[in-house]
């Protein structure tokens, strides 16, 4: 339930329930991420691409031990971790895929950031520094596909103050 205060209405703090919710879509995350860079790692063709090939195949296993972690803090958390992946897109062509890839890290670095805040208001701050952690690999990641693209790494934006603005 919102909380009034003398500015106007103010977004009601996550419950535990629904910080389940949001990990479980999380983990899906994760598994897509697995699936994507499992395939994407060995099908780009040409010398152009071998270099994020083998950077998309280590990113593969680093996607594999955030599951791994958000599936136990939701196991902490008294529930049962999905087993769902969100879908996954695929393409004939290289630039696609891995604007596909850039498309989800900077979903996820979003959500992570998020989950940080989200965690430290229910005063579960082991959880919120697990989360960092993995959101320092999921930024490496975009870094790394941003620059197999050529293009500059999309600038995030603070989410609770975008979460302000509305």
């Amino acid at each position: 339930m919102a909380k009034a205060s003398s500015g106007g209405q103010k977004k009601a703090a996550v419950t535990r329930e629904r910080l389940v919710e949001l990990l479980n879509e999380d983990l899906s995350r994760e598994y897509q991420a697995i699936i994507g860079y499992v395939v994407y790692s060995q099908v780009l063709k040409g010398a152009a691409y071998m270099n994020i090939a083998d950077q998309l195949a280590l990113h593969a296993k680093q996607e594999l031990d955030h599951a791994l972690i958000i599936a136990r803090q939701i196991d902490y958390l008294g529930a049962m971790p999905t087993v769902t992946p969100k879908p996954v897109k695929t393409s004939e062509r290289a630039t696609d895929m891995l604007r596909f890839d850039l498309t989800n890290e900077g979903e996820t670095i979003r959500n992570y950031r998020d989950r940080v805040r989200q965690c430290e208001e229910l005063g579960e701050f082991a959880m919120a520094e697990q989360i960092r952690e993995i959101l320092i690999n999921e930024q490496d990641h975009q870094i790394d596909l941003a620059t197999a693209l050529g293009e500059d790494v999309p600038v995030m934006g603070n989410t609770a103050a975008r979460e302000k603005g509305r």
